[in-house]
């Protein structure tokens, strides 16, 4: 590529090492694709199928579960493909979709960790109040909102980085198109997009995480005034699988997005975002089911009928 030629496809390196340790990655990578898929899907089966899981928290769990089967899926082919070398290049068009995919499906994600805080604080600071306060349609406009939402926020990033040029090299140190690859390849000036990065980090990522710890706070504090010592760790089993995800998720989405400029270390960021992209999806599931008796109950009675 030469200075002043447009760049209209991409080279992802993924992970470069020799053959047979691209290969040993791959079947990691099907190995817990296929783990979370099958996972998560569970979980929404099991929701749909048990009248007792029929609750708000159920169903905020089962949208997470939804969103993280398209969320790994928007990963996991592609890199495998990458680390095969039979699918090392991306167009540009596809490149800006994908990073629209993944950072939106991102962007929803923190909103409902957000969502399921909220309910848990008015089921645990407002125990007889909790069914007329968080009611069936209430729950639904909540999980619209934050679908919608996380489109929406990475809208504008998305076009602003549509809007880069490049002039060369074409090759993205990543098995993903994510905003610092782009940025560190642009030729263009990137400080629209670095400033659109930052702001959306703060609108999304900062404002659900804040919105998460206050809710906690109330929990923590309603929680220590229970008298006995089997109502409060009754109550903070209702929520402690979910502050084991918020914790994993909120820790390393900030990692990644919020900050003023792109990292210097994309190596590291790649390493991060493997977190964020395969190995999160597949926890979800397990720290749901194994830390959480209304769930184990449900598998055993399905179980049972079979």
């Amino acid at each position: 590529m030469t200075n002043g030629t447009n760049v209209e496809e991409f080279v992802l390196l993924g992970f470069p090492g020799t053959w047979h340790s691209r290969v040993s990655l791959v079947v990691v990578f099907a190995l817990m694709y296929s783990l979370t898929v099958i996972g998560n899907a569970s979980i929404i089966g099991l929701v749909w199928m048990s009248s007792n899981l029929h609750t708000p928290m159920y169903f905020f769990l089962s949208n997470l579960s939804f969103l993280e089967i398209w969320y790994t899926t928007g990963v996991v082919p592609k890199a495998i493909g990458v680390m095969l070398g039979t699918s090392q290049t991306i167009s540009f068009r596809i490149c800006i979709l994908q990073l629209f995919f993944i950072l939106s499906l991102g962007a929803t994600e923190c909103f409902l960790l957000s969502v399921m805080a909220y309910d848990r604080y008015l089921a645990i600071c407002y125990p007889l109040r909790y069914s007329s306060l968080m009611n069936s349609g209430l729950s639904t406009r909540l999980v619209l909102s934050s679908w919608l939402g996380g489109f929406l926020a990475v809208s504008l990033l998305a076009f602003l980085t549509s809007r880069l040029t490049f002039c060369g090299p074409d090759v993205i140190n990543h098995f993903l198109c994510d905003i610092d690859s782009c940025l560190a390849l642009s030729c263009s000036d990137t400080w629209p997009v670095e400033l659109a990065t930052f702001l959306v980090s703060i609108i999304v990522v900062v404002a659900s995480c804040v919105v998460t710890l206050v809710s906690y706070m109330y929990i923590i504090s309603s929680i220590l005034r229970i008298q006995s010592v089997h109502g409060r760790k009754k109550a903070f089993s209702t929520c402690s699988a979910h502050l084991s995800v918020v914790t994993i998720w909120f820790g390393s989405t900030m990692f990644l997005y919020v900050k003023p400029s792109a990292q210097n270390s994309l190596d590291l960021n790649k390493l991060v975002n493997t977190f964020n992209t395969v190995v999160t999806p597949l926890l979800n599931p397990f720290i749901y089911t194994l830390r959480n008796k209304e769930v184990k109950q449900a598998l055993g009675r399905a179980f049972q009928k079979k």
